[in-house]
């Protein structure tokens, strides 16, 4: 199970992740890491798919306080 700490540093990878990929231009391809292998994709696509790991740590790390 992951500690408070992990949570918290997780979090802020995916905050700075996102914030990177809202200052690249919208026409701008990158890749995202799924698994062991990159796929290219939009800056948008993959700020939504941070978003989405952030809600999920966010919702992790609720989880763990409130069963404390």
């Amino acid at each position: 199970m992951a500690s408070v700490s992990d949570l918290k540093n997780e979090m802020r990878s995916h905050e700075v992740s996102i914030a990177e990929l809202n200052a690249l231009p919208s026409s701008r391809t990158v890749y995202q890491k799924n698994g062991n292998l990159f796929f290219r994709t939009t800056a948008q696509t993959a700020a939504n798919m941070e978003q989405k790991q952030l809600d999920s740590a966010k919702a992790k790390l609720k989880n763990l306080n409130s069963s404390v």
